[in-house]
């Protein structure tokens, strides 16, 4: 299944945590970030992402990170 089939599928579950402008979910790819703050900004805000997952008790400082533009918005993927 591709891997933007399985982050929509993902995103339809509820969300393991939320911050102010992240709605945070666990998918078979790793963990989600999709953004809930409005219009999405032009680059993929990496860094607000690493200091909100904290808020939540995610340290994603070491994981591998990439961004998908999806259906439900956009979604900041960390992953090992």
């Amino acid at each position: 299944m591709p891997i933007r089939e399985l982050l929509e599928e993902a995103l339809s579950e509820p969300e393991i945590g939320t911050t102010e402008r992240f709605r945070w979910h666990a998918t078979p790819v790793g963990i989600a970030a999709l953004w809930s703050a409005g219009a999405a900004p032009s680059s993929p805000p990496f860094e607000d992402a690493l200091k909100e997952g904290l808020q939540v008790g995610l340290d994603l400082s070491r994981e591998e990170r990439e961004f998908h533009q999806l259906n439900s918005g956009l979604v900041l993927l960390f992953h090992s």
